[in-house]
């Protein structure tokens, strides 16, 4: 009888410096420690997140590919599909919250249902599910744009059609940005959106220093957003 193929398991982690166990389910850390092969997106934090779940997790007996936006376009997916075929498990490290989200490793998630291999999403912290959820707007119809355009007048129109959207169809839409960036993208916000349109921006979610807040535009032109650099947020706008 042929040996069944092993499964691609899709491993979240925390979204920033707490501790593992406060956001993931002990299911997961059996799972885990049971791996040896993992897609990773940056080898540096996936050994630490490893060996914080486990000191004693055998780091160098492990294989670790890396799937990242510089090595999209070389990495080997066959050579990993391959793995998974001669049914050995492999795991998908995204660098914070949920792997494919924001980040490329849908790119090896595609390529194994082509080749018919179990997928097993784990349960883990999602910051756009989070602040959604936080922000008081409508979570039945929304967009995610990921990264907006860098070129001024492209990410002007952008949140013009995003505001557009809202008044429109309802549409609550969410994006985010690269976090030293956060402030001259709020900026541009307040530059373009009208006064009474509602943003929510939600920094460091799941930390102790976590900050959720919705209010007009007219409101956030009183805000120092320099309290937001290079700190992880997600934007929303919405009714």
């Amino acid at each position: 009888m042929e040996a069944p193929n092993g499964q691609l398991i899709l491993i979240p982690t925390p979204l920033g410096d707490n501790n593992a166990e406060e956001v993931l389910p002990a299911y997961n850390f059996l799972k885990i420690k049971q791996l040896r092969i993992f897609v990773v997106e940056e080898l540096r934090t996936a050994r630490r997140f490893l060996r914080k779940i486990d000191a004693t997790f055998p780091i160098d007996e492990s294989t670790f590919y890396v799937l990242n936006e510089h090595t999209a376009n070389t990495i080997d997916t066959a050579e990993i599909i391959n793995i998974l075929l001669s049914g050995k498990d492999v795991g998908l490290l995204t660098e914070a919250g949920l792997p494919c989200i924001a980040d490329p490793g849908n790119i090896l998630v595609m390529a194994a249902q082509n080749k018919n291999i179990k997928i097993l999403p784990l349960v883990g912290p999602s910051s756009l599910m989070m602040a959604l959820m936080s922000s008081g707007f409508c979570g039945q119809n929304f967009a995610f744009h990921g990264y907006l355009p860098t070129d001024k007048y492209e990410l002007t129109e952008k949140i013009k059609m995003m505001e557009s959207s809202i008044s429109r169809y309802g549409q609550t839409q969410i994006f985010i940005e690269t976090p030293y960036r956060n402030a001259q993208l709020c900026e541009k916000l307040i530059q373009t959106c009208k006064p009474n349109t509602l943003l929510c921006i939600a920094c460091n979610i799941s930390l102790p220093n976590q900050f959720i807040k919705t209010q007009t535009i007219t409101k956030w032109k009183t805000y120092s957003f320099s309290s937001l650099h290079k700190k992880p947020a997600v934007f929303i706008l919405g009714v």
